[in-house]
């Protein structure tokens, strides 16, 4: 049986100092949601041995979420408090580390809401987050929180207390917490990542196709993209590791050169929506087709949220060496599970991905950036070379390049 409390400790420990790399005077933005409070206090006393000046906590609720989604007038759905867009605003011009806590805290807070509604609130999510994400003006980190609630959803065989056990085994294990130094682990992986990342770029595909069960799609890339792992620096130069766990590469493709039709390998969970067995149709980059098994509807809404929500912002490629696809568990948090597989974002791109100002002008633009699976051992993906030939560089989950 896991001890929690050393875990909680040690989690915190490499989020601040590792992942956010949290520097002495700095104020410490954290998000986070009711049921997750150890490890939000963790962060709290990890962030002020490291020097912060304040750390300030948004929390959560998603049972008051879910009264608004029942109650509230359709018109004021899309509503966003003015003071939490001054107060991400006021972090990036701080310099503010931001520190973000996962996982879905209450799974069935929204049982029964009109998925119509649901998709309109993505609170706490920001419209302006791109942003402030592409001015690299802070150094963040997203990373998961275990919580009993999340646990009943991943084990709901267990009882609760080993179900939270099971959960928090496995978060230590895919956060690397069993090495003796996680964050000279993470390191390790980070470089091999960034190696791969280098050759992809190196090669200057102008297309990346995905082959896999109800999948077969081709994603345009511009003459500049580029590849990269975790791994950002802000704009003062400071380096920090935004995703714990990550275990993908990523760029920034051309929102115009999408088609084919793409199919969810796992279930999505959003700002409380599940969904699954998603399908999704495209043509010309525009996203003409959703469907899924279930939240359909709610993909849909989040869809029409603006004209850049319809189109590509990120492609993701994952191999098989990680430590979150081997283990087959669907954790139902976009964090981990989008580390398991390769996977698309509709919505808004980084500019970490492209190197030329031209094409920088071109990125996709919207207030969401919604990531959803459809890698798995059997997708094939292949770079597309300016003259149309296929070089393998997935198969089985290795890398052929």
């Amino acid at each position: 049986m896991p001890d929690r409390a050393d875990l909680t400790r040690r989690l915190a420990d490499l989020v601040v100092g590792y992942g956010a790399n949290v520097q002495p005077g700095q104020i410490v933005g954290v998000t986070t949601y009711t049921g997750k409070e150890e490890l939000t206090r963790e962060i709290a006393r990890a962030a002020y041995e490291h020097g912060a000046r304040w750390v300030d906590v948004s929390i959560h609720d998603p049972l008051v979420k879910r009264q608004r989604l029942l109650h509230a007038e359709e018109s004021t759905l899309d509503y966003i408090p003015p003071w939490m867009i001054d107060r991400l605003e006021w972090l990036s011009n701080e310099r503010a580390a931001r520190i973000s806590l996962t996982g879905p805290a209450i799974p069935d807070a929204l049982d029964g809401i009109d998925p119509g509604r649901a998709g309109r609130d993505l609170l706490p999510y920001l419209p302006t987050t791109g942003e402030v994400v592409n001015r690299g003006t802070t150094n963040w980190c997203v990373a998961p929180a275990p919580s009993s609630g999340w646990a009943a959803l991943v084990f709901p065989e267990l009882e609760p207390e080993a179900a939270l056990d099971r959960l928090w085994e496995l978060i230590a294990h895919v956060c690397r917490l069993d090495e003796d130094d996680p964050a000279e682990a993470w390191r390790e992986r980070a470089h091999t990542l960034e190696s791969v990342a280098a050759r992809l770029t190196a090669r200057r595909f102008d297309a990346i196709r995905l082959r896999g069960p109800g999948t077969d799609v081709t994603v345009g890339l511009f003459p500049s993209s580029t590849w990269n792992a975790a791994d950002f620096t802000t704009v003062d130069g400071l380096r920090h590791f935004p995703n714990i766990p990550s275990e993908e590469i990523f760029t920034t493709p051309d929102p115009t050169r999408v088609d084919g039709h793409v199919t969810a390998t796992r279930p999505l969970e959003l700002y409380g929506a599940v969904m699954d067995g998603i399908r999704v149709g495209f043509e010309r980059g525009v996203a003409t087709r959703i469907d899924a098994e279930r939240g359909a509807d709610t993909l849909r809404s989040l869809v029409a949220k603006d004209e850049g929500a319809s189109r590509l912002g990120e492609l993701a490629l994952v191999d098989g060496e990680g430590r979150i696809g081997p283990l087959g568990t669907v954790f139902y948090e976009t964090l981990l599970d989008e580390n398991a597989a390769s996977h698309v974002a509709l919505g808004s791109a980084y500019d970490i991905g492209v190197e030329d100002e031209s094409d920088r002008g071109r990125i996709n633009t919207s207030g969401v950036h919604v990531d959803f699976m459809i890698g798995s051992p059997e997708t094939d993906v292949d770079g597309v070379t300016p003259d149309g030939d296929a070089v393998p560089l997935l198969r089985g989950g290795v890398w052929q390049i």
